[in-house]
């Protein structure tokens, strides 16, 4: 073969596999954390529906409502990387709490315990959540940014392909039934869920480095961070109102894993879906991240809004397994397109000093309307039916994808070492 036609192959190779160490391992960690929790999510809702007896409004609370305190307290630890300087601490710290939490689904028997262990487990994603973006866009120069974010959430969905796998094999071994599991064959399985997240621990403590910021000549004025959005300019702002905006019609997944489940797949074969939809979410994470990088990051997200709403709308009328089946991977293109998209382009607009507390009210724009969003979701179906309530959520996320236009674009230099 000539050699100009080996150098566009080795340009490839380059671009995907010489990333830094640091996104490498942090998307270990976020590969083992996922195959944990994704042994359980998709478990859940059958668990609390069929053997709880949780209705839809209660399954929207639990997941709401933990959702929301996470996000809620990326904001405070977010401001605290920023004002230490310190990234890997908080995020050893958040993976931690949720390695000792899951086990305890084993041994719940209500649905207010799971709510209590859900909870917990979300407070230690809030503690992890900015502090580890904000040290993975410390990591890469700008112009590897988005694909960098694109590798980790498609290291993050990759194990979120594992984790049903392993709860499909675990509950096909276990249940004496697959078709209609007991409470405690389900908890057996949650039991197995927390070991891979503790194998993550081992990775942030020898293969996670944080870099200090550069010293300031001395005399130099440095303005203290402070945890205000007066510190932010107002397009940053018009922003986060966008984020809350679009959460609102953003409500828990275990909506659409129910929806799933009357459509008429069963229970036992939801790991299976589930895994479908982070397989696509991995393929179109890694286009989604590099296409940011050359076309735009605002262009992306407004075509993965677009994606969400059309597959809401196709929820609304669904009415059998493989419609199900194909909306679940049309799902993962909206992923791919918005999830590493967004928290690059934060890292766009934000200068390095102040990304921990600038992804912090990122989150915090998202948990205003995370619980609310999937609190009147599951009111709205539980009062006037599922397809109501769909396209509710659809037209939310078509206004937010228009108001984002009006959102400017900016890049800022980098002042780490």
């Amino acid at each position: 073969m000539p050699d100009t036609e080996k150098i566009p192959a080795r340009r490839f190779w380059h671009r995907y596999l010489n990333l830094p160490g640091n996104v490498l391992a942090l998307s270990a960690v976020s590969f083992l954390n996922d195959t944990s929790s994704e042994i359980i999510y998709p478990l859940l809702p059958a668990f609390l529906a069929l053997t709880l007896g949780a209705s839809p409004f209660i399954i929207g609370l639990i997941e709401g409502f933990a959702e929301s305190v996470a996000a809620f307290l990326k904001l405070f630890s977010g401001y605290l990387s920023d004002k230490f300087d310190r990234r890997k601490f908080p995020v050893f710290l958040g993976y931690s709490l949720a390695s000792v939490v899951r086990p305890l689904l084993a041994f719940v028997t209500s649905w207010q315990q799971v709510l209590v262990v859900r909870v917990t487990d979300r407070v230690g994603k809030g503690i992890r959540g900015a502090p580890r973006d904000a040290l993975l866009a410390e990591s890469v120069p700008p112009e590897k940014r988005g694909f960098a974010f694109g590798f980790n959430r498609a290291a993050d969905h990759l194990g979120a392909v594992l984790g049903p796998i392993c709860g499909f094999i675990l509950l096909s071994f276990l249940a004496g039934n697959p078709q209609s599991p007991t409470a405690h064959e389900y908890q057996q399985v949650f039991l197995y869920a927390s070991i891979p997240v503790a194998l993550g621990l081992f990775v942030i403590v020898f293969f996670v480095k944080e870099e200090k910021r550069k010293d300031h000549p001395a005399g130099e004025n440095i303005t203290p961070i402070k945890l205000s959005l007066k510190e932010f300019d107002g397009n940053f702002k018009r922003f986060l109102i966008v984020i809350a905006l679009f959460t609102l019609s953003n409500s828990t997944d275990a909506f659409l894993l129910l929806r799933a489940e009357q459509s008429g797949i069963a229970p036992a074969v939801l790991p299976l879906l589930w895994m479908a939809l982070h397989l696509s979410k991995v393929f179109f994470s890694l286009i989604g991240g590099d296409l940011s990088d050359r076309i735009g990051r605002k262009q992306l997200i407004f075509a993965g809004w677009i994606v969400y709403a059309i597959v809401y709308a196709g929820f609304a009328f669904v009415d059998s397994a493989w419609q199900a089946w194909v909306l679940f991977i049309v799902y993962g293109v909206y992923f791919g397109l918005t999830e590493g998209v967004e928290k690059a382009l934060v890292a766009d607009l934000i200068a390095p000093e102040k990304r921990g507390t600038a992804y912090g009210f990122y989150n915090l724009a998202f948990s205003i309307t995370v619980f609310p969003a999937s609190l009147l979701f599951g009111l709205f179906w539980s009062r006037f039916g599922a397809a109501t309530a769909f396209l509710l959520s659809a037209g939310i996320s078509v206004i937010a994808a228009i108001m984002l236009l009006t959102v400017r674009t900016t890049e800022h230099s980098e002042t780490r070492t």
